[in-house]
């Protein structure tokens, strides 16, 4: 028998090498002579099993210090004849899909309870609602465990039997060439059972699909896009497993007048220059209704009427926002001829000291004169 070659010989990296360096040593090997690459070249097979023992004792920091010391009499001197199970996630992470070793290796039993899947919605509701919170109800189709078998598949009065390709261990064995790969079992999927009498109600797969009413309730303020998590909501769990989660993403319609920003919302109400000038009362709209508001005399376009507290509920922080007003100064296009002689009157005897708006009234006023 001829001696075995230094494993770092076989990978091609110094005594030195960091894990790393093994990792993509070995990669570059495996993929190079893997008989799948090589189908019957024998010689190609012995150096894809002489690098993945090389790989197997330097990926293993005790077996490689033992190595380190003693040579392969540290490792023992037996022929390599398989992997142990602790590297096959490496030999995953090293090969990935390539080979189709992420399927062989990576995937695991479904035997198991399994959480049920997460649900998402979306709720359109009005300025209004957001503003003064509501309470919404959904009609939400999920997939749920069939209530005639109980979830199991099989039909009432027999049970699911014993799968006779895995003997019920879900798992089968595969033979390839100098080692053997662990699947799932492609007859039961991985359950290890079978049914031979499936269930009129849900053919056998246990879940049939249902509408539950979901009831649930929107804060005021909600800002536009939140998503709402309702927890145990979303599909029934399988094998006892938890239920799944329903989100629901709010989306709140524009309103006619109101421009919200944060807490605050914003109004644009028209005022005659008049009034602007003088100082009086006007009507703004608000959450709750009109209220009536006093404007200072001399009132500029542009200016803001901040009412406090009259915007929306602060979620999470308590209090409201604020109502700000903005003013927009409108001059009348049309005057009678006894508001024409007064403005007239009012412009002569304050020619040096005219304001913006009335500055505006006698052009108006000069332009149809």
């Amino acid at each position: 028998m001829a001696a075995k070659r230094d494993y770092y010989e076989v990978l091609g990296v110094s005594r030195n090498a960091t894990q790393e360096e093994i990792k993509k040593a070995y990669r570059q090997l495996a993929l190079k002579y893997h008989p799948d690459r090589n189908p019957g070249n024998k010689e190609a097979e012995e150096k894809f099993k002489e690098a993945a023992e090389a790989y197997a004792v330097l990926s293993d920091p005790e077996k490689r210090a033992h190595y380190d010391r003693f040579g392969h009499a540290g490792v023992g001197e037996q022929p390599f004849t398989g992997f142990s199970p602790d590297i096959f996630a490496d030999f995953a992470d090293i090969l990935g899909s390539f080979f189709g070793f992420e399927g062989i290796f990576g995937r695991r039993s479904s035997s198991g309870p399994q959480r049920g899947a997460d649900l998402r919605t979306v709720v359109r509701i009005s300025f209004e609602e957001m503003a003064s919170g509501v309470e919404k109800v959904l009609h939400v189709p999920r997939e749920e465990n069939c209530s005639t078998c109980g979830g199991t598949g099989a039909a009432p009065g027999s049970q699911p039997v014993t799968c006779r390709v895995c003997g019920g261990r879900g798992q089968v064995r595969l033979n390839q060439g100098f080692f053997s790969l662990v699947r799932t079992c492609p007859q039961c999927d991985g359950s290890g059972r079978v049914i031979t009498s499936p269930c009129r109600e849900c053919n056998g797969s246990g879940r049939v699909e249902r509408r539950r009413e979901v009831r649930f309730s929107i804060p005021a303020g909600v800002e536009n896009g939140t998503r709402l998590r309702l927890v145990g909501q979303g599909e029934e769990g399988v094998r006892g497993g938890p239920p799944g989660d329903l989100y629901v993403q709010i989306q709140v319609e524009p309103h006619d007048v109101f421009v919200r920003q944060g807490a605050d919302i914003h109004v644009e109400v028209e005022v005659s220059a008049f009034l602007a000038a003088l100082g009086g009362e006007i009507e703004v709209p608000t959450l709750s209704g009109t209220q009536t508001v006093r404007l200072p005399e001399g009132s500029q376009p542009g200016d803001t009427v901040i009412l406090r507290g009259e915007g929306l509920p602060r979620v999470g922080r308590g209090g409201r926002g604020d109502l700000v007003v903005h003013l927009k100064v409108v001059v009348p296009k049309k005057l009678s001829g006894k508001q024409r002689e007064l403005l007239r009157q009012l412009l002569a005897e304050d020619q040096s000291k005219e304001s913006s708006v009335f500055r505006k009234v006698r052009d108006f006023l000069e332009g149809n004169g």
